[in-house]
């Protein structure tokens, strides 16, 4: 049992919060925002899924629609309305924060989960922990630019989720590249799928969930 699905929507600030808040049935503290990639909203089946696995854990779980999305139902983000999504991040965390008394997690699909590590390459601390679903390592056959320059700004651990075949990198170039973050990290192989993460097929939700906090555990330990 995982509790029970709710809208969300906080129009405080700045930048509004709008999606889907998941609410353990058992809360154990910990909070989870979730966001989407460029040609998705939060509704897509990879966050729906890895939000049903989190809660089943007692981890409160907001899927938000960035800024972008919220303006438009199609089409993609604008380079000049990233740091607008950013800040769209920064209160949707806020807010979580406020629902929990454990750690703050934040992750994103693709060009969600690229703006997450900006987000905490710009202000270290303001969260616990990363959760980055087939990070868009560089444009499909472009690896010469890779989009890690910010990389070793990162002080928060990070678990990245990440297809064979994925255009968007290779294993082996994110292997390099996680190398790069000023944090710990892990990365979890998924066999035989591409960027969309196999839409998040049982039991993928499952497998994200406990790599993720297996870390964070192991981090808590040292």
């Amino acid at each position: 049992m995982t509790g029970s699905v709710e809208r969300l929507i906080d129009d405080t600030g700045d930048v509004a919060v709008r999606g889907t808040l998941h609410r353990p049935s058992m809360p154990a503290g910990d909070v989870l925002v979730l966001t989407h990639g460029a040609g998705s909203t939060h509704e897509a089946p990879v966050l729906r899924a890895v939000a049903e696995a989190f809660a089943a854990r007692g981890t409160a779980v907001l899927r938000c629609d960035l800024p972008f999305r919220q303006a438009r139902p199609k089409g993609p983000p604008s380079p000049a309305g990233a740091a607008r999504d950013r800040a769209g991040l920064r209160h949707a965390v806020e807010v979580m924060r406020a629902r929990g008394s454990g750690r703050v997690l934040l992750g994103g699909a693709s060009y969600g989960g690229r703006q997450a590590t900006l987000l905490v390459a710009e202000q270290p601390g303001v969260v616990d922990g990363l959760l980055l679903l087939a990070y868009p390592l560089h444009a499909p056959g472009r690896p010469e630019a890779p989009r890690t320059a910010h990389f070793p700004a990162i002080r928060t651990p990070a678990l990245f989720v990440h297809g064979t075949r994925d255009p968007f990198g290779t294993i082996e170039e994110l292997e390099a590249a996680r190398t790069r973050l000023g944090a710990a990290s892990a990365l979890l192989r998924v066999d035989g799928v591409g960027h969309d993460l196999g839409r998040g097929r049982a039991p993928f939700g499952e497998r994200v969930a406990d790599e993720l906090l297996a870390l964070l555990g192991r981090l808590s330990d040292l």
